[in-house]
């Protein structure tokens, strides 16, 4: 059982001056003629970081803008919109981009970014259809009267460094050219710093959990471990080696995986080569509570070594008891409130994000 992620990078003088440096050049821009209004700080509501409400707006809603047609100047229609599903403040730094017109779609997918990560970290830029209201991608045929970009500040590789913001930084700046927009970007220090706060919470309550299901007497071919794992509900994951129980939620992560040697998975004459090991595994994060997975990974343990006359080891090749299970059960109901605390329950998409 693993409970940390990868450790925060540290970074080197050189790194953070040239993080600094950046930092300076996008502040000089905030600056100039065209600087749009600056939120609160503890405005948490986003995606949208749009200004002003119409009367009767629920709090939170946000109002992209349309141009009526044959007005001369800029005549507003506002239309409430429903937040993102793609991009959450929770553990994202977003950055709204505010064009002068409304922008056609085809003009903002010429000036997508060719790469969507700044670094590690997964990047998203995203608009508010002037039709529906809605954020969505850019669609062919469709205007759009805002866009908003966002930057992940952690995951299982580490906390967002600066380098990485600035990178974010760029590609962002010369989206906002292409098509002509002020980007307003949130203070980089800040976010570096809600990115290693998160990233600090992350490491303390990460669960991986996994026990080595190995042979007591005659090993298995790669064909035989299918062919049990089948029995169970497991199908052939995408890697070699590599098996699933698929989750009950369309799209989702499996809730299970069962893995063995990738070579032997991939020799010629599988029937000659033997496995005398698997690891069954449960990303806990990744899978609601209400769904049970740890007491599907306690069934399929107990079941998979019943089949394949295995002994349920830990990694370290000790084996393991009843009282084993209960105990890691036991931690795993203190580590599911805590996650629902900070509205990172296990198999929300945030969390799904975060821990992966």
């Amino acid at each position: 059982m693993e409970w940390n992620l990868t450790s925060l990078l540290a970074l080197t003088g050189a790194v953070v001056l040239v993080g600094v440096v950046v930092h300076g050049w996008w502040q000089a821009r905030r600056a100039g003629p065209r600087q749009a209004p600056v939120l609160p700080r503890e405005q948490r509501q986003e995606p949208s970081l749009g200004q002003g409400a119409a009367e009767g707006t629920q709090e939170g809603d946000t109002l992209p803008m349309e141009f009526a047609p044959g007005t001369p100047g800029q005549t507003l229609v506002r239309k409430p919109s429903k937040p993102s599903v793609r991009i959450d403040a929770l553990i994202d730094a977003i950055a709204t981009i505010r064009p002068d017109t409304l922008v056609s779609a085809e003009l903002a997918l010429a000036h997508l970014p060719g790469s969507w990560r700044a670094g590690t970290k997964p990047l998203h830029i995203e608009a508010i259809n002037s039709e529906t209201g809605e954020w969505e991608l850019p669609q062919p045929g469709q205007r759009y009267s805002e866009f908003q970009a966002a930057v992940q500040l952690a995951n299982r590789a580490g906390a967002l460094n600066e380098i990485e913001y600035s990178e974010f930084v760029h590609k962002v700046q010369a989206f906002a050219d292409g098509i002509n927009a002020l980007p307003e970007f949130p203070d980089m220090l800040d976010v570096v710093a809600r990115a290693r706060e998160l990233d600090q919470f992350a490491a303390g309550h990460d669960a991986q959990l996994a026990i080595v299901l190995r042979a007591r007497g005659a090993a298995w071919t790669p064909g035989f471990v299918h062919q049990i794992a089948a029995r169970h509900g497991f199908t052939a994951g995408a890697l070699p080696g590599r098996l699933v129980l698929p989750s009950s939620e369309e799209g989702a992560p499996p809730v299970l995986t069962l893995s063995y040697d990738a070579q032997a998975a991939m020799a010629d004459e599988a029937q000659n080569v033997v496995v005398r090991e698997l690891t069954l595994a449960l990303d806990v994060q990744q899978t609601p509570e209400a769904l049970e997975p740890f007491a599907a990974w306690q069934e399929a343990s107990r079941g998979l070594a019943r089949d394949f006359e295995a002994d349920v080891c830990d990694d370290r090749g000790q084996v393991l008891n009843l009282h084993a299970f209960q105990s890691i059960g036991q931690e795993l109901s203190t580590l599911y409130k805590a996650l629902a605390s900070r509205d990172l329950a296990a198999g929300s998409s945030a969390a799904r994000r975060l821990f992966s």
